[in-house]
């Protein structure tokens, strides 16, 4: 096909391409990796050193080659991955690989390239990018976020982006074949937020549709979030959390901030310091239990965060078919066996699915729209599937105006089609 417009979905955990010509055909990127050809590229990097004094350079790969190089290498490395979820942050301004000072637009932008590599119209084309309702963070700064996230496409030589919603993209992409006006919900649960929107679709006399956004909310609270929960309640005291260490004749508990950000994906990777691996072998000099802490710096030092996110990730899902299951986690010597039940990991996440919830309630208020005048509902993302975010809409809305959607292509290829529109109303303005 020949491109005419371009929408990103730049994710927390996954990102996709998406590319629309002027018939409205639109396709997803494919990209060709170690395991075969995917469409959904992890949104990680590995960096390493490479070649001898005096020639040494950094060397990069993306994507789930990252992943895969991350797990077989034993020289020194750094994989980083979550990179979306710092943008609001200004405790994250830099970090330092071999030496060098990246700031996080510059890690950002790195991504950004491999991902439009060998697409020489990104620098041209229509382009929207999607962002969250709310970006992820405990006090997130919207201003902050955007102009790192605009920062981030113009080193990447993209400097023409424009952004929308990401419900949005994933609204346009369900409502592409509409004939008669609907009002719906839009909900897209990603990896760090979970965003709503309501929106009124009026389909267009020359086709294409009207768009009429009602209202939007969101929150940081998704699948990460739930992760969190498992490594917080079966992880994590496994690894130390909640033992003592010894100190000038008192016992004291280990800092809970070693396992606050040990259990947050998109920290993990920053642990990898000579300061946090001294300290912990400090503490394991010191420790009631010293076994545990040292499986905690074992996990650390040998960058084993994906094998423990691929057995946490696995329960979760097995949980959306399974009443029980067992979390497993064997590697390097650190073992860690959990039975998990479903009604346990539903008390777990709660909270958080109030949280959800309470978004939920504040995009139907602002949009003054009730549930029973909502006539459809579109959901994407993995955590659409976790039984208890799916009962609560079932009960809200009944599960004959559920539709859930492409978890990975939706986004992106609403987006697309979304620039399309805008720039065919630019060029007729």
């Amino acid at each position: 096909m020949t491109p005419a417009a371009i929408g990103i979905d730049f994710g927390t955990t996954n990102s996709v391409v998406a590319l629309a010509d002027t018939e409205g055909t639109v396709v997803t990127r494919s990209f060709a990796t170690r395991q075969g050809a995917v469409d959904a590229y992890r949104s990680a990097l590995m960096f390493w050193r490479e070649g001898r004094p005096p020639q040494t350079h950094i060397a990069h790969v993306s994507g789930p080659d990252a992943l895969d190089m991350a797990l077989g290498m034993t020289s020194e490395h750094r994989f980083l991955q979550s990179l979306k979820t710092h943008l609001s942050s200004r405790a994250f301004q830099e970090t330092r690989l071999f030496g060098k000072l990246f700031r996080l637009e510059d890690l950002i932008a790195v991504f950004l390239t491999d991902l439009a590599a060998g697409l020489d119209q990104a620098g041209t084309l229509p382009l929207i990018s999607g962002r969250p309702v709310v970006f992820a963070g405990e006090r997130p700064d919207e201003a902050l976020a955007v102009d790192r996230l605009r920062a981030s496409y113009g080193k990447a030589q993209m400097p023409q982006v424009d952004f929308a919603y990401e419900p949005l993209g994933a609204a346009y992409w369900y409502a592409r074949e509409l004939k008669t006006p609907q009002t719906m919900l839009v909900a897209d649960f990603g990896g760090g937020t979970s965003d709503f929107s309501v929106m009124r679709f009026e389909p267009g006399a020359r086709g294409g549709l009207e768009a009429i956004p009602l209202s939007h909310a969101g929150v940081g609270v998704a699948g990460d979030t739930f992760d969190y929960r498992i490594i917080e309640h079966a992880v994590s005291p496994a690894l130390g959390k909640g033992t003592d260490y010894r100190s000038f004749g008192k016992f004291l508990p280990v800092p809970a901030h070693y396992h606050a950000a040990f259990a947050q994906w998109h920290k993990l990777s920053l642990m990898k310091s000579r300061e946090t691996l001294a300290e912990l072998n400090a503490l394991i000099r010191d420790a009631v239990e010293p076994g545990k802490l040292e499986d905690l710096l074992t996990v650390i030092e040998y960058d084993l965060g994906y094998e423990l996110y691929r057995a946490v990730s696995a329960a979760k899902v097995a949980l959306s078919d399974r009443d029980e299951t067992v979390l497993r986690f064997d590697q390097m010597g650190v073992v860690i066996e959990k039975r998990i039940t479903r009604s346990l990991f539903e008390r777990w996440i709660a909270e958080d699915v109030a949280a959800i919830e309470a978004a939920l309630d504040r995009a139907l208020a602002e949009a003054g729209v009730a549930p029973a005048s909502i006539e459809a509902v579109f959901m994407t993302g993995g955590t659409s599937y976790v039984p208890a975010v799916r009962s609560l809409f079932e009960r809200r809305f009944g599960a004959g105006r559920l539709h859930i959607g492409d978890a990975f292509r939706s986004v992106a290829s609403g987006l697309a089609l979304l620039a399309l529109d805008r720039a065919r109303a630019s060029a007729a303005a």
